[in-house]
């Protein structure tokens, strides 16, 4: 790093520091700062979506990926399908119940227990997992990159977890989501820019495109988009299932995600927002998945050396630094850092915002309800500073964790995989069908969690050897995780019809406007109203570049 990339990430915080001085302004309302006063455009939104997408961990995690396993996971990175599933077909119920969290929806399509198992199980799964990979990928960034600056290894790691944690939390409770989306239009576009130098310069060192297929046949069904069903790791069958199912719960009916199409200005801001998404969505297979594919092609040519395991495997978190630290000039790298830190910053201020809006709505204004606007917003900001806080205790516990134990990661990883399918099977089928009722759905979801928990629990013990995969347990425990998630939202879906059907219909006012059936002719007429060609347009090529992209990676070597 020299002084002209200091330069540049300095002036990345100045922007950073007057978007939030102008958001700080503007926040007087609960709609304010959970919601960005409902007045945001769609650019914005899909920007935001993006950005909060993509974190630290996703860039220096998905390179790693390219370079251990190709194309394995390029599947996840393709949900721009369900980007606009979310447009079309979740965000019309979303914007029109004039919800604040997905929790709250669930309470007007079925009850208050229904809100009360979903929003507790988001925040702890928040807190303990997303919250705590962040904060690590993003130290273990700056103990990769700016290892010399700090002094040592170590003494990066900690400054860069507790500075961006810091720094992080404050424009997050000076400026509420407003703050949020908008500096994650400044992030949306460092994230982008940095990683496609990394892509260019790269393939230029290598000598082009061919290069890089000629690497990738050598590595074969390693490297391949789809794998055979026996492959222990990346099954395709599992895959499909797994990721679709994930992918519906992450992108339609996460707060996380969600609740920036409900900001919008209107209902074709919220719909066209989550179209530009999906757009960007496409890019992270060339701009994060290929650098990983490159870097180890350049490392096989000697071209560049990056760091190998005792068993002469290249480490997967060293690619992207590597790369950094080799390929680019002046100036570019501090460009590329800030694109880490935007990764970092952004992901970060979703998580936090996303966990004060679920306390703040779902948890403190049911238990006391009818407090002042003034006091919500306050009860909002000391939220965000309790997360904020957990992050920063949970550091030595995440460092620790992730230094002792073998699969820490995929353990995490696991942790959404399981969550997500009663979630899933209970927002579908509440949406689709009126006949489902809120005991189908509190007992969809409990049962659900109940056996993901213990798939979760049973797994970890065989990854660290405390149980035997022989045993009945054990082997319910090392059967792939892929499979499980579809079995699980299969045995959901079963429960919530089953008691559904065993028990009397929902009252009519928990199905009005809320189902597919039950969609007035003005609120559908109203809707059409808000789409023209060009959201078909977009819609067209968003689902055009990812048949297109399936199409040349299934037969590129």
């Amino acid at each position: 790093m020299t002084v002209l990339d200091w330069l540049i990430v300095a002036a990345y915080f100045a922007i950073l520091a007057g978007i939030v001085w102008w958001s700080a302004r503007r926040v007087k309302t609960t709609t304010d700062y959970f919601l960005a006063g409902r007045d945001v455009g769609f650019f914005v939104i899909g920007a935001s979506i993006f950005a909060s997408n993509i974190g630290s961990e996703h860039i220096v995690g998905l390179a790693g990926s390219g370079a251990a396993n190709g194309l394995a996971q390029a599947h996840w990175e393709l949900h721009a399908w369900i980007l606009v599933l979310l447009a079309w077909v979740f965000v019309p119920f979303y914007y029109r119940s004039g919800v604040f969290t997905m929790p709250e929806f669930l309470e007007r399509r079925f009850n208050s227990r229904a809100r009360w198992i979903l929003a507790v199980v988001s925040l702890t799964a928040y807190v303990f997992t997303k919250v705590s990979v962040t904060v690590y990928a993003g130290a273990l960034v700056f103990r990769t990159l700016l290892a010399d600056v700090f002094g040592s290894p170590d003494q990066a790691f900690w400054v860069g977890a507790i500075a961006t944690v810091l720094a992080t939390g404050i424009y997050t409770i000076l400026g509420g989501l407003r703050a949020v989306v908008y500096t994650e239009v400044l992030q949306t576009g460092l994230l982008i820019l940095g990683s496609v130098f990394i892509t260019v310069f790269g393939l230029s060192a290598l000598g082009g495109w061919g290069e890089l297929r000629e690497v990738a046949r050598l590595q074969g069904e390693q490297w391949a988009l789809w794998r055979p069903n026996s492959d222990p790791n990346f099954p395709w069958l599992g895959v499909m299932i797994s990721s679709a199912v994930t992918g519906i719960w992450y992108w339609c009916t996460d707060q996380y995600i969600v609740q920036r199409t409900l900001a919008a200005r209107s209902l074709q801001d919220a719909r066209r927002g989550a179209l530009w998404g999906g757009f960007l969505k496409v890019w992270p297979v060339f701009i994060f998945l290929v650098p990983g594919m490159i870097g180890y092609a350049l490392h096989q040519k000697g071209l560049i050396h990056i760091p190998t395991d005792a068993s002469g495997q290249v480490q997967g978190d060293m690619v992207f630094p590597t790369l950094v630290a080799e390929l680019l000039p002046l100036g570019l790298r501090g460009l590329v850092v800030g694109g880490l830190l935007s990764a970092l910053m952004s992901s970060l201020s979703s998580l936090f915002n996303s966990c004060a809006t679920l306390f703040t709505v779902d948890i403190y204004e049911k238990l006391r309800p009818g407090r002042p606007e003034s006091e919500l917003v306050r009860v909002g900001r000391i939220a965000t500073a309790v997360v904020v806080g957990l992050g920063l205790l949970w550091i030595p516990i995440m460092k620790v964790m992730a230094e002792s134990k073998a699969g820490l990661y995929d353990y995490l990883q696991n942790v959404q995989g399981f969550l997500a399918p009663p979630i899933t099977a209970v927002f579908l089928l509440g949406i689709t069908s009126r006949r489902i009722n809120a005991r189908g759905a509190v007992w969809g979801l409990g049962v659900g969690f109940v056996l993901a928990m213990v798939k979760l629990t049973l797994q970890s013990m065989v990854q660290n050897g405390a149980l035997d995969p022989n045993t009945f347990l054990g082997a319910i425990g090392a059967f792939n995780g892929y499979y499980f998630s579809g079995l699980l939202f299969l045995l959901s879906v079963l429960i919530i019809v089953g008691v559904s059907l065993l028990t009397e219909p929902p009252p009519e006012e928990k199905v009005r406007g809320l189902t597919f059936g039950t969609v007035s002719a003005s609120d559908r007429s109203e809707s059409r109203k808000t789409w023209d060609w060009r959201d078909v347009t977009l819609t067209v090529v968003v689902l055009g570049l990812v048949l297109a992209i399936y199409l040349y990676f299934s037969f590129w070597v």
